[in-house]
């Protein structure tokens, strides 16, 4: 039984803490948590173990701690650091002295780890590795899609990704009455895609706007070959995680996703799944089509596919996914 560490209880560690809960081969040792606020309560009444170096603070609130933050490394074989961005890349050193296993999330750079992790496209390069990083949300949304399109080959890819300006539950920037592009172009999901899927050839921009609920993503993709939509959904249909919907059945935007994913009875409400609308373009080798990304929550079945390689739990990828998508009841 691996036992794991969650450093960081925001949008993701949440999430994480919960999926490692599920998991029958592993055990989470705990959650480390800065404040003493209503999600260190929940934590509590969820029954993990609560660790900080603020320790006066939680005693003042009646919050029990279950050692510092050290400890928690020490009672961890692996942790999923999932700390704010730029935080995340300071606590390597901890996690070097510790001498434990370490996951981060797409916030930080790839030289950190010079390891990205997605489970369709490389999880034997994350085999016993020491440190991994599990690509962005909208990263992961491009591979999920675009990698079971190499079985038809790919020849390019233009990609339009609009950003949503914050999360739920973030009110200091966001919404904003704008819609902002990113004048660095290509954005850089481009480069990161190619962490993953080093050859294939990609350009994205990106634009935020006034929204908090997903992000969408619009894709053209020059195929090797002619192909048909037939074709490119049966390819897709392949992947629990990938769900295709459809605007027929009156699913005509992210708040119909989520509204739809909320009918799921999962954890938190949460689409694990990358959307994509079915009424997808193909004309000869050109395909183009529209998917909504779940930015809270699509990361979550990676991080727990990426602790089984790097712990070696399982060798085989498909073995990890099958494992992953039934505890969080993924593709049902």
């Amino acid at each position: 039984m691996i036992k794991v560490g969650v450093n960081g209880y925001g949008v993701i560690g949440r999430r994480v803490a919960y999926a490692v809960s599920l998991q029958d081969d592993m055990e989470l040792s705990g959650i480390a948590k800065r404040e003493p606020d209503y999600k260190a309560r929940t934590a509590a009444r969820n029954g993990f173990n609560i660790y900080s170096d603020n320790r006066d603070e939680f005693k003042a609130r009646g919050i029990q701690l279950k050692g510092s933050v050290e400890e928690l490394l020490s009672d961890s074989d692996i942790i999923v650091d999932c700390t704010p961005e730029g935080v995340g890349s300071e606590n390597k050193k901890l996690y070097e002295k510790a001498g434990c296993r370490a996951i981060w999330q797409g916030g930080e750079e790839h030289e950190l780890t010079s390891l990205s992790f997605n489970a369709y496209a490389n999880y034997s390069n994350s085999l016993d590795a020491r440190f991994s990083r599990v690509v962005s949300c909208n990263t992961t949304g491009l591979v999920r899609s675009l990698f079971p399109l190499t079985e038809i080959g790919i020849e390019h890819v233009n990609g339009v990704l609009i950003r949503r300006a914050a999360d739920p539950s973030e009110t200091k920037k966001g919404p904003i009455n704008a819609l902002e592009p990113d004048t660095s172009m290509p954005s850089h999901h481009a480069e990161d895609v190619r962490t993953i899927m080093p050859d294939l050839k990609i350009d994205t921009v990106a634009i935020k706007a006034s929204t908090t609920l997903m992000h969408l993503q619009y894709l053209e993709v020059e195929l090797a070959r002619e192909s048909s939509k037939d074709e490119v959904l049966k390819v897709w249909g392949k992947y629990n995680r990938l769900a295709l919907v459809s605007s027929a059945d009156g699913i005509k935007n992210t708040a119909h996703v989520m509204d739809y994913a909320k009918d799921m009875r999962r954890g938190g409400g949460d689409m694990y799944e990358i959307a994509i609308w079915n009424e997808i373009g193909v004309k000869g080798s050109r395909l183009s089509y529209f998917q909504a990304v779940h930015q809270e929550s699509d990361v979550v079945p990676e991080n727990i596919d990426a602790i089984r390689a790097m712990c070696g739990i399982e060798k085989e990828g498909s073995a990890s996914i099958k494992k992953t998508d039934s505890s969080l009841k993924i593709g049902v």
